[in-house]
């Protein structure tokens, strides 16, 4: 299976790193404690697993090669099940409690004590899949209403997801950005609240606690550790995923934290040409990647206050990479555990096959027989019809 990685392709620049302390302040550890403590009270909440892909790892000469798998989260298939859901109640409380005049717990919201409340308040946000899903599915459980806006290039499997969790699901023409202004403006009109995974100026509030619930995982994935892992390859996007993990990583491990490597498909790389000067660049997206949750053209400015300083490389990888790994998951080395994984699931191990066979930017990267190399599988099977089609070996555009 190694040997259908293409060696070549993969774009890398070392990052203009900017010193300060936005791992500890943006998201406070305060603030990640309190995700905690609501999120592993909810029904159906388990860690997911972390493999050791270790013949993986020796096929590639690595130390270790540690997978969180998220396909198994709250049934969902999506680390986003900690982010939207646990942004949309932090929605509903500080409405109600504006509207009561009193602080209301969020437990209180959790166990229906505000039913009716809730059904005043419509949430609404764009997506490319699995944060509207969360958002679905937190507003069916607190019972608010839930608008969802995706663009053309969405799979209808994915919309159908949301459809099936209450949410009144509207496709739009243009791209994912495009999805994000109409978002923003209908709720500006008509009085709802928008719960999206990236900030722009004058809105980070659900921004931050989209990153916050993220924590939950990065809290599991070093509490079953004994050492801090040498390198992170972390998944674009707009960045949420990425900041969360760098500071929920940071503030466990210290100055022992990995090295972390920002992967993003060459089709979508606002953080990649960010990295290139430091400052939060917008990316003009002229093709759809098949990881279309990492199809995103303008980076969150929240998350990138953290990703200046603590990202050491931003990597892209191109479309031929993403099959592969989904087939290599799947159909694993030697003992390896079978994972079933979304596209944008494997774009770190993915780009860290790639890195591992150009001897050059492998060197670059300080990756040597030595690392221990943690991967985030961000997703599952989402759409089935997708993964089927990338499983038979034929094209999934």
């Amino acid at each position: 299976m190694i040997d259908l990685f293409p060696a070549s392709g993969i774009g890398h620049v070392a990052a203009k790193r900017r010193d300060g302390d936005a791992a500890l302040r943006v998201l406070p550890a305060e603030e990640f404690a309190t995700a905690r403590a609501e999120i592993t009270q909810w029904e159906g909440y388990a860690p997911t697993p972390l493999v050791h892909l270790s013949a993986l790892a020796a096929q590639i000469g690595v130390g270790d090669i540690l997978y969180k798998d998220e396909g198994p989260r709250f049934g969902l298939g999506s680390f986003k099940a900690l982010g939207g859901s646990y942004a949309g109640l932090r929605v509903l409380q500080r409405e109600i409690s504006r509207k009561l005049d009193r602080d209301v717990p969020l437990a209180d919201i959790r166990n229906g004590q505000h039913k009716q409340d809730c059904a005043e308040i419509t949430l609404v946000s764009a997506t490319d899949g699995n944060h509207g899903r969360s958002l679905a599915w937190g507003c069916q459980r607190f019972g608010a209403p839930c608008r969802i806006y995706i663009h053309a290039e969405v799979s209808e499997g994915r919309a159908e997801a949301m459809r099936d969790l209450g949410a009144e699901v509207i496709r739009i023409k243009g791209d994912y950005d495009d999805s994000v202004d109409l978002a923003k403006s209908e709720a500006e009109a008509n009085g709802w609240f928008v719960v999206s995974d990236t900030s722009w100026p004058g809105y980070s509030l659900p921004p931050r606690d989209v990153m916050s619930g993220y924590g939950v995982m990065t809290q599991e994935i070093c509490e079953a550790l004994d050492t801090a892992p040498s390198h992170v390859f972390l998944q674009g996007g707009v960045g949420g995923l990425a900041a969360g993990v760098v500071a929920g990583l940071r503030q466990y491990w210290g100055d022992a934290a990995p090295r972390v490597i920002i992967v993003e498909p060459e089709w979508a790389a606002c953080l990649f040409e960010s990295g290139k000067t430091g400052i939060a660049t917008s990316f003009a997206i002229e093709h759809e990647s098949l990881m279309a949750g990492l199809s995103c053209g303008e980076p969150s400015e929240l998350a990138w206050e953290i990703l200046v300083e603590e990202t050491s490389d931003f990597l892209t990888i191109p479309e031929a990479l993403v099959a592969p790994g989904v087939r290599l998951l799947a159909r694993p080395v030697g003992t390896d555990t079978a994972i079933e994984a979304g596209e944008s699931a494997i774009a770190g191990l993915s780009a860290l096959i790639g890195a591992r066979l150009d001897a050059d930017l492998s060197a670059k990267l300080g990756l040597d027989s030595t690392s221990r190399v943690l991967l985030i599988g961000s997703e599952g099977v989402t759409d089935p019809a997708i993964f089927k089609t990338i499983m038979e070996g034929r094209d999934a555009a």
